[in-house]
């Protein structure tokens, strides 16, 4: 549930507003008591430990290997030799000249 919050406790607070936004709070901004936004946390990549992981690929179902290569998908076309994808080519620090997949 998100807190309403106004725009002069916004300005006032702001450094305790993102405090509290790191910490997983969301606020709706109100002027003149209408709503004039919401503030929320962006959603951060975690950490996942190692044992985690072998736990969630224990229970996944098991995959054909040859059956997922039949499956087209435009991320796993074949390449020219020597192409570079727009994002490596972009990428000043880029180790490979294709995918590594």
């Amino acid at each position: 549930m998100s807190q309403v919050i106004t725009q002069r406790e916004l300005r006032n607070g702001s450094g305790e507003i993102m405090r509290r936004l790191d910490e997983g709070e969301s606020f709706v901004v109100t002027r003149n008591g209408v709503p004039v936004g919401e503030l929320t946390p962006l959603r951060r990549f975690r950490f996942v430990s190692v044992e985690a992981v072998v736990q969630i690929f224990r229970t996944a179902p098991p995959i054909d290997a040859d059956e997922f290569r039949r499956i087209p998908t435009r991320s796993r076309r074949r390449r020219q030799p020597g192409h570079r994808t727009t994002w490596l080519a972009n990428d000043p620090h880029a180790e490979f000249s294709t995918p590594p997949w």
